[in-house]
């Protein structure tokens, strides 16, 4: 007669159960561990790298200016060939937004950002706190060949306001300096009315007489 086959108790069953719970948790952690490395490392195309690494404290050529606040540099981003970068802590009327007329004052605030940028290098720096607006553009104070700030020479000329939305290191400044350009009715301050600032400032704002 063949060996009998030995009954296992209740608890060695369950023991056996945990056993193979646990071998399989491990072999999932394992497997996952090994595709996030190799997507790391580029077997599966190339590697990402972190927008500080990628962007912060580099040149770039502007190849495109979508509006005054808005440009594209060139270095491809994901799947697109340039990167859309959104000026931090400045915001210019629109002008190319959907179904929004321009705003008062916005084809001369694209204009002056063409004028002074467009075809040129300019180098981005990030802020540590946030790298990237809900839209995916990536957010950056932009530094003209000269050295100038083109987020600050936008608010002090008059071709932007001061963004109160979102906090950042310069934000107390530009504060300064919208007033500094609004006391001096320049740019944008010539003509504004209430129902021409944007929705953060209306009915907040003090108007130049």
């Amino acid at each position: 007669m063949g060996r009998e086959r030995q009954k296992l108790t209740v608890e060695q069953r369950r023991l056996r159960y945990l056993a193979r719970k646990v071998t399989f948790a491990l072999a999932l952690v394992v497997a996952l561990g090994a595709l996030f490395a190799a997507d790391h490392f580029g077997i599966f195309g190339t590697a990402p790298r972190a927008d500080g690494e990628k962007y912060d404290g580099k040149t770039f050529a502007v190849v495109h200016v979508v509006d005054g606040d808005t440009i594209d540099v060139d270095i491809p981003n994901g799947k697109y060939k340039t990167t859309r970068v959104r000026l931090w802590g400045v915001d210019t009327p629109e002008t190319a937004k959907p179904d929004t007329p321009p705003q008062h004052f916005g084809r001369e605030a694209s204009e002056f950002t063409k004028r002074v940028c467009l075809g040129k290098k300019v180098r981005l720096k990030l802020e540590a706190r946030k790298a990237r607006d809900k839209y995916d553009r990536l957010l950056a104070f932009v530094y003209l060949p000269d050295g100038k700030m083109l987020n600050r020479v936008l608010i002090e000329k008059g071709y932007g306001y001061a963004d109160p939305r979102y906090e950042h290191t310069y934000a107390a400044e530009f504060k300064r300096l919208q007033k500094a350009a609004a006391d001096s009715r320049v740019g944008l301050w010539q003509g504004i009315t209430n129902d021409g600032l944007p929705y953060y400032y209306r009915d907040k704002l003090k108007l130049p007489q």
